[in-house]
């Protein structure tokens, strides 16, 4: 039996196919190679917006053309969002939501059986749920580790509390033995979550805890974070991730908006002050970190006087790479229905003058990476004799060399590319 599956979002919905995909080859399936038809094919969904909805349906469409005697399975964030939207999606057989994924063999051996349709969305748990782990992410040097489901902060924009319920997180003993497992494959890791930042709050640990857990793993030898919330990124966090050897200095800040009264429309939980002190504090304990972050321009209200505040903060901290992104009106959130919605012509005028600003900060920060002694991870040879890898603060660097995948290779930054920095 072939599996396949097409994957939706973000790195935690990379993670969860991984699991499925583990979970069905360690029952006797294979996974589908390019050109060959799938007995099963899985689409695991993202819903953060109306265009990922349209994506998801899309792809459903290509999955059945491309694979018309397949078990049709639609999954993840949609259908546990808008399960009577996606009830209306024919070209799948079986309809589930993240909550009830650990079950998806026994829905294919129903299907099989009876070949009769099957839609199932289960509610979310109160605690984490036994998941499955893997062993690695289909990459030679680098794996995630999803620590943590579920959001509780209910931005106005976000439809994702719903889709993932309540901040729910995995044990240390898991993290620490999932790495373990990691470790004799790569060399890093990536500690994932939906609201990363509130791990351990639901079960009186702290992301601290994760980071040591993970680094403690004999052959990881860089640990990493996803996105982080500006108001959880404390002092004490911070001073903390600084004395873990291991520990990566890339912060992924998901601003939003340089402008307070943008932000508490929002219903962040945070001002730009405190952003402020979080990357001053940052670059202050760090060695050549780096601060990263998702920029959305145009949400409902958006005045002129506004966006030209955030474009002056997203300047005025440099980034050293930006998401800009224009707002997308969700059905089911607070904001959907706020009043002085923007047009899409000035949204779209406003991305290019924040990713232009974003661009330039982005070039600046790699120029300042010239003459810095850093460790490359080799990741891919791009060219013959050329290897590109990242950075300790995830600058994208190439290198010349023979053999060098999944390898640390010590250099120094001799010029920029484009995009990346050149290493000897």
């Amino acid at each position: 039996m072939k599996a396949g599956i097409a994957t939706l979002g973000c790195k935690v919905n990379q993670y969860e196919s991984q699991v499925m995909m583990d979970n069905l080859c360690a029952h006797g399936y294979e996974p589908v190679k390019e050109g060959e038809r799938a007995d099963v094919f899985i689409v695991n969904s993202c819903t953060v917006t109306g265009t990922s909805d349209k994506k998801v349906r899309q792809t459903v469409r290509r999955a059945r053309r491309e694979h018309p005697e397949a078990v049709l399975i639609l999954t993840g964030c949609m259908p546990q969002a808008f399960p009577e939207e996606c009830e209306a999606i024919d070209e799948a057989d079986i309809i589930i939501g993240n909550a009830n994924r650990g079950a998806l063999l026994s829905y294919i051996e129903t299907y099989l059986r009876t070949h009769q349709r099957i839609i199932d969305i289960q509610p979310h748990g109160k605690a984490y749920g036994a998941e499955s782990s893997v062993s690695g992410m289909n990459e030679r040097t680098r794996a995630y580790i999803k620590i943590e489901d579920g959001c509780n902060r209910f931005c106005t924009y976000c439809i994702i509390p719903y889709a993932r319920g309540r901040v729910r997180s995995r044990s240390i003993e898991e993290i620490r033995e999932e790495s373990r497992r990691i470790g004799q494959h790569y060399r890093e890791v990536v500690l994932v979550g939906i609201n990363l930042s509130a791990y351990g709050s639901d079960i009186g640990t702290d992301l601290l805890e994760a980071v040591n857990a993970a680094a403690s793993a004999d052959g990881i030898e860089r640990v990493r974070l996803g996105s982080l919330e500006p108001d959880l990124t404390s002092d004490e966090l911070i001073d903390g991730l600084a004395k873990q050897p291991k520990f990566c200095p890339q912060f992924h800040l998901a601003i939003q908006s340089g402008c307070d009264a943008t932000l508490k429309r929002m219903n962040r939980h945070y001002d730009t002050a405190q952003f402020r002190h979080v990357c001053e504090k940052i670059r202050a304990t760090f060695d050549n970190p780096s601060v990263t972050t998702d920029i959305m321009v145009g949400f409902a209200g958006e005045t002129e006087e506004e966006f030209a505040a955030s474009l002056a903060f997203a300047q005025e901290i440099g980034f050293a790479r930006a998401h800009v992104f224009a707002y997308s009106r969700r059905k089911g959130t607070r904001a959907d229905s706020f009043p002085h919605q923007v047009d899409e012509s000035v949204k779209h005028a406003r991305s290019e003058r924040m990713i232009a600003a974003t661009n330039a900060a982005a070039a600046a920060f790699l120029q300042s990476q010239v003459g810095r002694q850093v460790t490359i991870l080799a990741e891919r040879e791009v060219q013959p004799g050329i290897y590109e890898g990242y950075t300790e603060n995830y600058t994208p660097a190439r290198i010349h060399g023979e053999n060098l995948n999944g390898k640390l290779i010590p250099a120094t930054v001799t010029s920029v590319g484009d995009g990346f920095v050149w290493c000897d």
